[in-house]
């Protein structure tokens, strides 16, 4: 049973008298861990301690018995086995609480294992001489399992006690010889210096131990922390993307089935018939951006042509819808400056941008006009969505508890993803206008040289 530096089964000091707990397995680190250098040395030095107490231990019973056991060399025969398995329960307990955490700790009574180990080294030293040699083992006990403060008087003592044993046992009548003083006196000065490098070690495997451990929790951590960014950036996508395509494709099935039925009821079968068509058509452009949303494609309206091309099909899409339901909006696509290729990114931003416009003044604005303008102006591209409809007060939208309400926050989320600038004009009675503005830089996502405000709005219709 070992104090700090080593197996440990009790709190031990360092060299500043800092308390620090022991650590299993001769400080090897984590559970599962290549060990360290110094963690190695470790294991080493504890397993020669508790083999040259052994070794020690057997070499003086071998010379008793050798010698005949007769009289008093029964009780000393009996005590080294005694002293044997004493020792040997103390380590063997020690490695079981090292090995499972959970079995019984010895280390509050460490002190006292190492009291009961020395006073039966006391008694066979009083016996024999030949057990005196224990001793330096146990100089090296003394300073793991006690405090320094206590372990240099116990080394001290015991130095004492050796040289008092020789002394007895060589007739006791004559001062000690200088060789009987010396050797003793030089064994215990070489363990203290050997039982403080061995304290340094673990100083340094127990330190090199936590800074492992910090670093696989920070690793964790940071691991944790970027899959839980990486989740809610994807269920944000996800979000934008179902609103700006299949939400308000339902949203057009749904009122158009509404006036299909409504023209059956009026009995007027061609118009129920035309609007039934663009339901099917509506279905039919959701099923396809369903289906390159799951292999995460872009929109089919940008498949198989330019941006202008898309937004051109979305007005005469929009008009579609809005004449199959009686109410006649004029849509038109006006383009400022010389057309150029856009990164796949911005012409997705644009495009669901117009179509979560459109769809507001579709459902919301009861307009008879709306404009899409898209510029080129250079190092940015700018798309303005205009319509002469009711407008509304942006600052005054309330929330909405069935989950609409969406879409200018969906739209705002993808224009600041690309260092854009979005701005809302609105006012009861005055129409409305959507303002966005894309900078152009090397990179997608990249504004170099652009001093663009995140996208802000003060609300939203859907």
């Amino acid at each position: 049973m070992e104090g700090n530096a080593g197996n440990t089964v009790h709190e031990g000091i360092g060299h500043e008298g800092t308390r620090h707990a022991g650590t299993p397995h001769g400080a090897t680190g984590h559970a599962g861990t290549e060990p360290t250098g110094a963690a190695v040395i470790l294991r080493v030095l504890r397993v020669s301690l508790h083999v040259g107490f052994a070794v020690l231990l057997l070499v003086a019973l071998v010379r008793l018995v050798a010698g005949g056991i007769t009289g008093q060399g029964w009780v000393t025969l009996l005590l080294a086995l005694l002293l044997a398995a004493f020792y040997l329960a103390g380590t063997v307990l020690e490695k079981r609480h090292a090995a499972h955490r959970t079995r019984f700790d010895p280390r509050p009574y460490s002190a006292w294992w190492l009291g009961g180990v020395s006073v039966l080294w006391l008694l066979l030293i009083w016996t024999s001489a030949d057990f005196v040699w224990l001793a330096f083992p146990l100089f090296f006990l003394e300073l793991h399992v006690l405090r320094r403060r206590l372990a240099l008087p116990a080394i001290a003592l015991s130095t004492l006690f050796v040289i008092g044993a020789l002394w007895f046992h060589n007739g006791g009548i004559a001062p000690p010889e200088l060789p009987m003083v010396l050797g003793p006196a030089f064994g215990a000065a070489f363990a203290v210096v050997t039982g403080l490098a061995y304290r340094a070690l673990f100083l340094e495997a127990e330190n090199q131990r936590l800074a492992a451990e910090e670093l696989r929790r920070t690793r964790a951590e940071l691991a944790r922390t970027q899959h839980n960014a990486g989740t809610l950036a994807e269920r944000t996508r996800l979000a934008r993307e179902i609103h700006d395509t299949l939400a308000q494709g339902l949203s057009s099935i749904v009122l158009m089935g509404r006036a299909a039925e409504k023209a059956l009821d009026d009995g007027e079968p061609a118009v129920a018939r035309e609007r039934l068509r663009i339901v099917r058509d509506t279905a039919a452009a959701n099923l396809a951006e369903a289906r390159n949303f799951v292999r995460a494609l872009q929109s089919p309206d940008l498949e198989d042509g330019s941006l202008v091309a898309g937004l051109l099909r979305l007005c005469e899409k929009t008009e579609a819808e809005t004449a199959a339901r009686g109410t006649g909006l004029r849509c038109r696509l006006d383009v400022e400056g010389v057309p150029v290729e856009l990164p796949a990114a911005h012409q997705t931003a644009l495009l669901r941008a117009a179509q979560a416009s459109l769809a507001n003044v579709r459902i919301h604005a009861q307009a008879s006009t709306a404009v899409v303008t898209l510029s080129f102006l250079g190092p940015e591209v700018a798309m303005d969505i205009y319509d002469d409809g009711t407008g509304f007060d942006p600052a005054a939208l309330p929330a909405r508890p069935d989950g609409s309400g969406y879409g200018l926050t969906s739209l705002r989320e993808r224009v600041a993803a690309l260092h854009g600038q979005l701005d809302i004009e609105s006012a009861p009675g005055e129409g409305t206008v959507v303002a966005i503005r894309l900078p152009l830089g090397d990179e997608p996502g990249t504004a170099p040289g652009s001093n663009a405000v995140p996208a802000q709005a003060s609300g939203d219709r859907q």
